[in-house]
């Protein structure tokens, strides 16, 4: 039988990209929903797990975008009450950092292009990180950051720039800072967006967009291979595993 996951979106274009290929061999399927448009977050015991995605909105932003409220309330009670698997990814591994108490926030360590991710200690021998090799790199934007993890994380990965890439939380439920969700179609969507181009441009200097496109595209086929092996190990995990012991 299918498992299906409840996704909630933030904006069309961030959305589970390159997992969506990935899920009949898992015997997966996406149930999107864009919260920004919208839609209401239904039931969450009528699903099997929980995704969240990215967005540029900021989780602090509660009173430009009320719905964050209920979307924290909801993914809260998704981990800490119905211990559902739960994987969150960019604003998605914010969200749920601040839904279990943590705290995320603007600092100077910005990442936006392709980063390398190191496994923590306890990252090393998880098997969510089973396979990982540590000279894959991932496709990031964030100008944002979990500075202060809940009190129950354990965290997987970071980088040189950013102290949480990876983070476990509780039995089934994973987050990470980085995109591996990219594919062509989320790349394009991103470049749409008002304002981001610009953006872009600002942090990495004029001219730099044109190759921050061109090296996410041609690192695409390596980091969607690396992708897949992170969404065996996630699915082997909390549909698969018997061993309690993470």
């Amino acid at each position: 039988m299918k498992k299906n996951i409840l996704v909630f979106k933030h904006m069309s274009c961030q959305n589970p990209g390159i997992f969506r290929d990935y899920t009949v061999k898992q015997g997966i399927n996406f149930i999107e929903i864009d919260l920004h448009a919208g839609d209401e977050i239904p039931d969450l015991s009528e699903f099997d797990g929980l995704w969240v995605m990215g967005g540029s909105m900021n989780v602090w932003e509660e009173d430009k975008y009320p719905w964050l409220i209920e979307e924290k309330q909801a993914i809260r009670h998704a981990v800490k009450d119905l211990d559902m698997p739960f994987l969150g990814i960019c604003l998605g591994h914010q969200l749920v950092a601040e839904a279990l108490g943590g705290r995320a926030e603007k600092t100077d360590n910005y990442e936006v292009g392709l980063f390398a991710i190191e496994p923590t200690e306890e990252g090393l021998n998880h098997p969510l990180l089973k396979n990982y090799k540590k000279s894959d790199k991932w496709v990031n934007v964030h100008l944002v950051e979990v500075v202060e993890a809940p009190e129950e994380a354990v965290i997987l990965a970071t980088s040189s720039i950013c102290q949480n890439h990876v983070m476990q939380l509780g039995e089934f439920a994973y987050s990470y800072q980085f995109h591996p969700e990219v594919c062509d179609h989320t790349l394009d969507g991103w470049l749409k967006i008002p304002g981001i181009p610009e953006a872009i441009e600002d942090l990495l200097g004029t001219g730099s967009l044109d190759h921050f496109k061109s090296s996410i595209t041609e690192n695409l086929p390596a980091n969607n291979a690396a992708s897949l092996v992170l969404f065996e190990n996630w699915c082997n995990l909390v549909f698969n595993s018997n061993n309690t012991n993470y």
